[in-house]
Formats: structure tokens, sequence, C-alpha cells
């Protein structure tokens, strides 16, 4: 059952909360907005309320937010002025300008809900021109394209901090699991099983703690306090130096290594209060984000290769594992996807929301929309740019898959 719930869990809550951004801002502005789905393809779910229909589709690979467009009305006059063009007003989101197998009303038949008071496509009215997306000044616009990265974070911070509250901070207890032959530890005679109880008689409680005293005393001698068993041991060591690099920065550094391990079967939880708990949820939201940010950086700079990234596949497979491992692991794995999807949507792809962004500030810098022709072809850009990197994920998620199988 997790095989299938858990992605659909992540893949849904985290486009559906991306999308409800857009829309609650669209709401906010005035733009007229008859249509929001998660989803694509044929609809599993349809209602309509008040002015907007609800879609539950069955492709939970995304989802749209229809806002009403002048290109609507324009591709009217191109076609004739048919009174059903209007009815499929331009889509503006994200994830949503592609719709696959969507339903058009334009065969002259009459929706089950018709309201002869309503604005197309549920009624006869046409939708006023201050209602459209483009008749909003640039600042609300802007506001509207941002709202769906700006609900991404939101979710991320909200997730981490409610994980924080419920679970705590697991953190390893200071017992030795392996050590590295050749290296300090093992010199100095500590073994596994081993629990360390004090460096250079300073009490530690925490892995972290010996860690953060050896890596600052690199080639100083370590008087370090064991348990093993019921006995008392005092051993002496002395960190050998080595090399160290930040992944987010690149800076290497000179640090002490003991060559120990850790005994992943020995933790500990800390509890953290609400104000802690939203302070390292913000914390960690922000550094989850400059990972994404550094890895974009350095996927377009090739200092990352294009193979590790993983598409659909590749975030199933995780989520079942991350849910199958306890609801902390799952929890924190639906945050991380959801700040991936958010800063994702902002590169400057036409169809993403980062690309729209561009879209709007060069049209209001030019002092004139783009022909819907110029359109057209940029989003026919943007969607060859979208299908290329789908295309370059599931290579990616299908060779890992079949080495996997294969050994």
């Amino acid at each position: 059952m997790l095989s299938w719930l858990a992605p659909i869990v992540v893949f849904g809550l985290v486009v559906l909360v991306h999308e409800l951004g857009h829309f609650l801002a669209a709401k906010a502005m005035g733009v007229y907005a008859p249509r929001f789905s998660i989803g694509f393809g044929p609809a599993l779910f349809r209602r309509r309320w008040g002015e907007t229909e609800y879609v539950l589709a069955a492709l939970p690979l995304g989802g749209y937010v229809r806002m009403a467009s002048r290109d609507d009305e324009t591709m009217a006059l191109i076609e004739g002025g048919g009174e059903h063009a209007p009815e499929v007003p331009h889509t503006v989101g994200g994830s949503g300008t592609v719709k696959v197998g969507e339903e058009h009303i334009g065969d002259g038949l009459r929706p089950a809900d018709w309201d002869p008071e309503a604005l197309v496509p549920f009624g006869p009215k046409p939708v006023p021109e201050h209602r459209w997306f483009e008749s909003k000044r640039l600042p609300a616009r802007l506001f509207i394209l941002v709202a769906g990265v700006a609900m991404n974070v939101v979710l991320t911070f909200v997730v981490l901090t409610g994980a924080y509250v419920s679970f705590g901070q697991p953190y390893l207890l200071p017992v030795v699991d392996s050590v590295v032959a050749g290296m300090p530890a093992a010199a100095a005679g500590l073994r596994a099983g081993d629990r360390i109880v004090a460096v250079d008689g300073t009490p530690v409680a925490r892995w972290s703690e010996v860690v953060e005293r050896v890596t600052v005393a690199a080639g100083d001698t370590l008087a370090v306090q064991v348990r093993r068993g019921g006995t008392s041991l005092a051993l002496r060591l002395v960190p050998a130096a080595a090399a160290d690099t930040n992944p987010l920065t690149g800076e290497v550094r000179g640090v002490g290594r003991i060559g120990a391990l850790a005994d992943t079967a020995h933790t500990g939880i800390e509890p953290i209060g609400l104000p802690e708990a939203v302070a390292r949820g913000a914390a960690t939201t922000w550094q989850m984000g400059t990972v994404v940010f550094t890895t974009l950086k350095r996927l377009a700079n090739g200092r990352e290769s294009v193979s590790s990234l993983g598409g659909p596949i590749a975030i199933a497979q995780v989520s079942v594992q991350a849910a199958r491992s306890g609801p902390e692991n799952f929890v924190f794995l639906l945050a991380l996807i959801s700040i991936n999807i958010g800063i994702f949507n902002l590169l400057p792809i036409p169809i993403l929301d980062g690309g729209q962004i561009v879209l709007n500030v060069a049209e209001s810098v030019k002092g004139r929309p783009f022909s819907v022709r110029t359109k057209e072809l940029i989003a026919r850009a943007g969607l060859a740019a979208i299908g290329l990197i789908f295309v370059l994920v599931m290579f990616n998620d299908i060779k890992r898959l079949l080495q996997s199988l294969l050994g």
C-alpha cells in the first residue's frame, strides 16, 4: 500500500500547496480563476463552488490554476469571435501551462451546472477586463506568480517546525561502532562498543560533542575517558590532520580525525519547545534552500553531473523508503521535496514561475505586451526545455532502477 500511497501524499500535498498559493493570490488580486486542478488528464472529481471549478485529475504529476487572460479575447477575435474561446482562460502558474487531455467546452453543449448569471465557461457573461491577469499592475502579477513558491517555503517551514515539536531532535550517543585500522582511535586502543564519557576532562553526552573536540585538536594529545562494559578506561590519542571540504561553499580547511564511527543504533531524543522549534524550522528551511541553490549552481557550471538528478520514479522510491523507516524521515522528505519544487519553479524557463516572472518584467520594461505569436514561441521553447529535463531525469531513474534490479 505504501508503494503508491506515499508518493501520492508527497506529490499531491506539495502540488496542492503550490497551486493554492497561486489561487489565493489571484483571488486576493481580483483575477478571475475559473478552475483549480490537482493533476492532469481525465477528471476523477469535479465540483464548482462559487465561480471556480475544483478538479482532481487522474495524473497527479502537477496541477494548474486557470486565470482569465487578454490572450483569450485576442484568440476569440482571430478565430472569428467564437463565444467558446473565452471558455479556455490562459493558465498562469509554475506547473500549469501543460494541460494533458484536458476537457474543453466548445461543442455547443451546455454543462450540467450552466448558470445564466455566471461568467464563462459556466455562463454566458464575458469576463470583465479588470479581472484579467494582464489588467493588474506588475507588483500584483509578480505577487501571484511568486505565491506558489512562497507557499512551498511556508509548507517546508511548517512541516519542519511541526516535526521538531512532535519528534524532538534525535542525536547519536557517544558509542563507538567501529574503528579504522591505522588511525589514532585504533592505535589508542578504542574498540567497538566503547562509550566515550569525557574528552580532556569535559563530559560528553553526544557523538557530536566528541566530533567537535576532535575536529579542533589536530596534532594535539587528547585524554579520552571510556566505559567498556563495567570498566572505566583512560586512553590518550592524537587526532590526525585531514582536509575537509564544505559542500556548500567549497571551502577547504584542516581538521582533526581519529578514525572512529558512531553506532547509529544508540540514539537519544532531545525534546524541543515551540519557540526553539520555530527557530530550528526556519534555520533548516534556509539550509535546505541553500543546498538546492548550490546544487543548481554546480549543475550549471558543470561541477555536478546531471546523472545525479532524479525524477518521479526516484522520488516515489525515496518516499516509500522514508515512509517505511518512520514518520520522522517521511516528514523531513516531504519538507525537502517541497523546497526543491518551489525553488525549481524559480528557474527562468518560460512555462515555470521564474520564466513568467521574467516575461512579465520584460513586458513592463518594453511598455507593451509581446504578441500572441511571440508568446506562443516562448511557451514552446519552455515546453521543450521541460520536456528535455523530464526525459533526462526519467533516463536517470530507469538506469538506476535497472542497475538495482540487475545488481
